[in-house]
């Protein structure tokens, strides 16, 4: 339990609250053709911009405890970030140095993956994300497993997977497949049979999050699991059917699929094998793991439930311990925002809807289920539509602020944090008239906040988790130029941006505490000791140095 925070003797704080907002997948984009945030009439946005002190941030890389600087930023680490107000190593980068070290296959997990199926003479399954998009999985670490399972005697691996199109190029899948096919022919070649067994795009199947849509796990299971599917010979003929059908078809949105030889699946998953989900990111993977490790399980029929023993890339749930079995232990998040809030005393509200509903909470407090305090707590969480993102690019924008205002005017909250996701999750569609108006959508709430906020005399806080609506256009490294397909159409990007997104600060009261000029070079996790400070508190030692350059008064 962390100690109150210190007041502040210089600082009285505003009678009303400070309020942040995360516009998910907002950015300062590179380029002019494209960049959604730039296009989009948000006259909301750009005159809180003008007029209010205003600062750019570093969302991505290690800036947020990824690998390097090449990697994109993404919702859950930019939640960890804004909420502990420090940067710790995240998912990829722990995995990185537990495979270069050798130190996740000297563990006792591992160990009892691949004993198991050797002491049972049967397979060992991989499911994950298919890409190098460094979000959720790296396929450099499922072939870092398979060699290593190869030299360890493991004889039979079927592997299922998730096709990517959305941290990655939209119709990439390809480019993945031909080379690990490549890959897997040059281990068969020592003796072994290893294939890919089924597949489909993650937005179709497994990777449901948030309890949002449990279909999308049930044709995952029963895909993987039991060999439902339209079957093909090989992931590649698959694929090549399904964007023939549809050229237009995304890799994400790609149906299930199973591959069969001589008129049967080549890899359901029995009573004796061994499962590894082999993403490290959580929110996706807690539905999938959840079907495989309970016995009383209602989601759906899952007809069989066969006895694996199971295993996550990480502890996807450190709370509930979920799931039993990992191989790399997740970073060991504390002394968070919501809890340094909590023990001062202070009251709060999280909400955003079903899609975001977790960043606000879970992952704004350091990987934590659950509240800090009930009494001091609220977390709202309003139901997402069950449609394609650009078929309702409003999403819930209006119904999380109608909610927002009624909590503002009842001076109940010190602190209220909310997430529109338009800019992210109309942002991976990649569909560029529905991104703009999922922005616009956005931009008529701003309006409404800032009323509210000017009319309680409290701070309104814009920000962002990381980049992507910014940049909706697939462009060449070297020369900048849009990339087009053979109709002359712009190539739509889908995955999240290298760029910095905003801060600024509206405060309608402010009475000369701190300079109009932020400061400038910082990351996300500056954000947290931004609230502190505007809440009237100094920052907790070690955090992350507040945009803010108080004035001594």
């Amino acid at each position: 339990m962390v100690k109150p925070l210190e007041k502040n003797p210089a600082w009285q704080g505003r009678r009303g609250p400070v309020v942040l907002v995360i516009m998910d997948g907002v950015g300062y984009g590179s380029y002019a053709e494209g960049d959604a945030v730039q296009a989009a009439d948000m006259r909301h946005f750009r005159a809180l911009e003008a007029k209010c002190p205003a600062t750019k941030l570093k969302a991505h890389g290690t800036a947020v405890g990824l690998p390097s600087d090449e990697d994109m930023g993404n919702s859950e680490v930019g939640h960890n970030a804004i909420g502990c107000g420090r940067v710790f190593a995240q998912g990829a980068r722990l995995v990185n140095q537990s495979i270069e070290s050798g130190s996740m296959f000297e563990g006792e997990v591992w160990k009892n993956l691949v004993g198991n199926v050797k002491s049972n003479s049967s397979t060992l399954h991989f499911i994950g994300l298919f890409s190098d998009g460094n979000v959720h999985s790296h396929i450099a670490h499922l072939k870092a497993m398979l060699e290593r399972a190869r030299q360890e005697g493991v004889t039979r691996v079927r592997i299922h997977i998730l096709l990517d199109g959305r941290d990655v190029g939209s119709q990439s899948a390809l480019d993945y497949v031909l080379p690990f096919e490549q890959f897997l022919a040059t281990l068969r070649e020592t003796g072994v049979d290893y294939r890919i067994a089924s597949g489909g795009g993650r937005q179709y199947i497994t990777m449901d999050r948030y309890n949002a849509n449990w279909q999308m796990v049930k044709r995952g299971w029963d895909c993987h699991v039991r060999g439902i599917g339209r079957r093909f010979a090989s992931a590649e003929e698959a694929i090549r059917a399904y964007r023939q059908e549809n050229p237009s078809i995304i890799d994400q949105d790609i149906p299930e699929f199973v591959i069969a030889e001589n008129g049967a699946p080549v890899g359901t998953i029995e009573d004796g094998d061994s499962v590894i989900y082999f993403n490290f990111r959580g929110d996706r993977a807690l539905e999938i793991t959840a079907a495989f490790e309970q016995d009383t399980f209602d989601k759906f029929e899952r007809v069989r439930k066969p006895k694996v023993y199971y295993a996550g890339m990480m502890q996807y749930d450190g709370d509930l311990h979920v799931p039993a079995h990992f191989l790399v232990s997740p970073p060991s998040i504390d002394r968070t925002l919501g809890e340094y809030v909590v023990a001062t005393g202070l009251t709060s509200l999280a909400i955003s809807e079903t899609q975001k509903f977790g960043h606000v909470t879970y992952f704004f407090n350091g990987n934590r289920s659950g509240k800090f305090s009930e009494q001091l707590e609220e977390y709202v969480e309003i139901p997402s539509d069950r449609v394609p993102f650009d078929q309702r690019p409003w999403m819930k924008c209006a119904e999380i602020t109608d909610y927002v205002l009624k909590a503002i005017a009842s001076g109940t909250y010190d602190f209220i944090r909310l997430n529109y996701p338009n800019g992210d999750m109309v942002g991976h569609t990649g569909v560029y008239q529905s991104v703009i108006c999922g922005l616009e959508s956005m931009d008529i709430q701003l309006g409404r906040l800032r009323e509210a906020v000017e009319s309680a005399g409290g701070i309104l806080i814009l920000t962002a988790d990381h980049g992507n609506s910014d940049d909706m256009y697939e462009h060449d490294k070297k020369t900048g130029a849009v990339q087009r397909d053979s109709e002359g159409e712009p190539k739509a990007k889908t995955s999240h941006s290298l760029n910095p997104i905003p801060c600024i600060i509206y405060d309608p009261e402010y009475k000369g505490e701190y300079k109009t000029q932020l400061r400038s070079g910082l990351g996300i996790s500056s954000l947290a000791a931004t609230c502190v400070e505007l809440l009237g508190y100094i920052a907790p030692e070690g955090y992350d140095p507040s945009v803010l350059e108080m004035v001594s008064m």
